[in-house]
């Protein structure tokens, strides 16, 4: 399918202004933002990540994503930075470094073969890798996705770390305007191949759209709402990440 190069421009913006910083509006502060626990449970362990934590008491955390992956009034507010804080908290004894990798307005096949040089320079224990969005905007060919996310779970795993994949994020204004289920599966599918955590940004999203804890169809996303989303993202993530490790906290400190 051929890509409209103005639609990508303007859902390439959408996208990256769904949590991204706009004129601060106010914004209900009093959701919750609970996950099912089935949306935080994995099957795949992350066996470098309980070896760091628990035996050298240092986790190092390489975050490869997009602006979606950032606040640009406040990176400790990102997703990132909130889930350093919490894995921090929960593990008071281990040093927890998160840094971030912007790979922006690329697709997976040229994200995936700058992977290992990521990884040589940052020496990441775990690489959370966030995908997918940027080939839905694109329409890229599905299998030449799940292609590419195939090659780069690969070459991590290769140059020894483990993996966590995060795929889109979700939003109800752009349900009609891409087409995100084939993505969505494709990612599904090459985890469980490979054995590594799925951490479903998507459905966790949509869960709190659904639940009314988050007004993500709003066309005024305000800096109170992005703070909020990716706080919620990253205690999600934290949990997720200290659950898939098989860590026990209570047992560290």
């Amino acid at each position: 399918m051929k890509s409209n190069p103005m639609m990508i421009v303007g859902l390439t913006l959408l996208f990256a202004g769904l949590l991204a910083v706009a004129p601060a509006r106010a914004e209900d502060t009093s959701a919750n933002c609970e996950v099912p626990a089935y949306l935080l449970t994995s099957e795949s362990p992350l066996p470098k990540v309980e070896t760091a934590i628990v035996s050298e008491r240092r986790l190092e955390i390489l975050v490869v994503g997009s602006r979606s992956s950032t606040i640009t009034a406040s990176e400790a507010g990102a997703y990132p930075g909130r889930l350093e804080a919490m894995l921090k908290e929960a593990l008071p004894k281990v040093a927890v470094n998160v840094s971030v990798e912007l790979q922006v307005k690329k697709t997976a096949e040229e994200v995936a073969g700058g992977l290992v040089k990521l990884v040589e320079v940052k020496k990441p224990t775990l690489v959370i890798w966030q995908t997918g969005t940027y080939d839905a905007i694109r329409s890229i060919d599905p299998d030449d996705f799940r292609a590419a996310v195939d090659e780069g779970i690969v070459a991590l795993q290769k140059a020894g770390t483990d993996v966590v994949l995060m795929n889109l994020q979700y939003s109800p204004r752009t349900e009609t305007m891409i087409s995100a289920p084939p993505y969505l599966d494709n990612m599904r599918v090459v985890a469980q191949e490979h054995d590594v955590p799925l951490f479903d940004r998507f459905a966790i999203m949509r869960h709190w759209s659904d639940a009314g804890d988050f007004d993500l169809s709003s066309t005024s996303h305000g800096v109170d709402l992005a703070k909020r989303v990716h706080d919620c993202l990253g205690r999600a993530l934290s949990k997720f990440v200290i659950d898939a490790a098989h860590v026990n906290p209570a047992k560290l400190n």
